[in-house]
């Protein structure tokens, strides 16, 4: 939890004024500790997996290590270009169903409802429930789920900032259900915690009701992976959903272990191919999976592995270091400007919190940062131009 003190004069060390920043960046350090806690017990005390060497907390450590450095040089180089900020705070208006809505609304609703409506037609070609089959669910991520998900993510992330409706959260269900149903637990964990990040900076949200959250987001976690993998009808596992998870994380480390001994062996087709690959019908995790232990399944390899396979430490030390420049850039554009800086900041933080068991391979992530990029640049350019 990162503590945000915010005063006046001689109220400093009145608690009334302690703000608690939960989703600033540095809750990316905090979730790969985390992650390595959950890992630990499959290690040390089941003994389902072998135990990494000192070299995996070293890697690790470093990636982190530069992660911060980017935030601190991103904070550093913002300091002058904003006030300081006390707090947080809504700049929504708050809207009752029969309130008529303004054009923006209308136009970004529809999106939304776009995306439901081609994730359902993604489902009815299919003609089943992903969720229940591994065989559909192969077949489940078409380019038809990948537009669905590009339009919807973002859209519904802009509405819920700029748009204080209690409709929307119908519509928010309605795609996260569809999304469940898919089979996949990134996309909708991503819907639910980009939610929950763009209502935080852009509501007064009670803690209570983040904790809820938070518990929701772990249940359906739990849930979806347990039920996907009993659904294989060639893998057969003794472990209950919570072992599972930490499982899913040892094995994780484990290849990550492996890429930090296999360093450059795919020496940029890995990155080439997540650009790529939906197109050229080439699984970068496959990629992994081959380069690591030399088989050709679907391989996660933490946020620390893809970049360390294509370009070695050196790679992974800038990656991380641009990561923590863009989303501490995009933090603090939100914490002043709210609105689409919130929702995209929500989405970015969101992916990265995902990509610290999957890594980045995935192509529409990338897109959302590219458009974040770009959103901040603007919004830079603009600032040093007085506007």
């Amino acid at each position: 939890m990162i503590i945000k003190i915010v005063y006046k004069g001689s109220d400093f060390m009145n608690l009334k004024n302690i703000k608690f920043d939960l989703f600033h960046p540095l809750i990316i350090v905090v979730m790969v500790i985390l992650f390595l806690a959950i890992a630990m017990p499959m290690w040390y005390y089941y003994g389902e997996l072998p135990a990494p060497n000192l070299d995996l907390y070293l890697y690790i450590g470093l990636g982190l290590l530069f992660f911060i450095c980017g935030i601190y040089i991103a904070n550093h180089l913002l300091k002058n270009k904003f006030l300081s900020n006390d707090g947080f705070y809504s700049n929504t208006k708050k809207l009752s169903l029969f309130e008529s809505y303004s054009k923006d609304e209308l136009i970004i609703g529809s999106l939304v409802l776009l995306g439901i409506v081609l994730q359902i037609i993604n489902i009815a070609l299919l003609g089943g429930i992903p969720l229940f089959s591994a065989t559909l669910k192969a077949q489940a991520a078409s380019k038809i789920w990948l537009l669905s998900y590009i339009i919807f993510l973002p859209s519904i992330n802009v509405l819920l900032a700029r748009y204080n409706r209690k409709s929307h959260y119908i519509l928010l269900l309605a795609g996260l259900a569809l999304f469940v149903l898919t089979g996949y637990r990134t996309t909708p964990i991503a819907i639910m915690l980009s939610a929950l990040i763009t209502l935080y900076y852009t509501r007064d949200v009670d803690l209570k009701y983040i904790a809820l959250a938070v518990l929701a987001i772990g249940l359906v976690l739990l849930a979806v992976g347990f039920i996907a993998v009993q659904v294989i009808s060639w893998q057969h596992w003794h472990l209950n959903p919570i072992e599972l998870v930490s499982y899913r994380a040892a094995f994780t480390l484990n290849i990550l272990a492996a890429a930090i001994e296999k360093q450059f062996s795919t020496m940029g087709n890995l990155f080439y191919a997540t650009l790529t690959g939906f197109f050229t019908h080439t699984d970068p995790r496959v990629l992994v999976g081959v380069a690591t232990i030399n088989r050709n399944h679907s391989i996660t390899s933490t946020i620390f592995g893809p970049a360390l396979l294509d370009f070695g430490i050196i790679g992974m030390i800038v990656q991380m270091f641009l990561i923590g420049i863009i989303l501490k850039t995009s933090h603090t554009l939100q914490n002043h400007k709210k609105s689409i800086f919130a929702a995209f900041y929500g989405i970015l933080l969101a992916q990265t919190i995902i990509w610290i068991e999957t890594g980045p391979t995935d192509v529409v992530v990338w897109l959302f940062y590219l458009i974040a990029i770009i959103l901040m640049i603007h919004s830079l350019r603009g600032e040093g131009n007085g506007i």
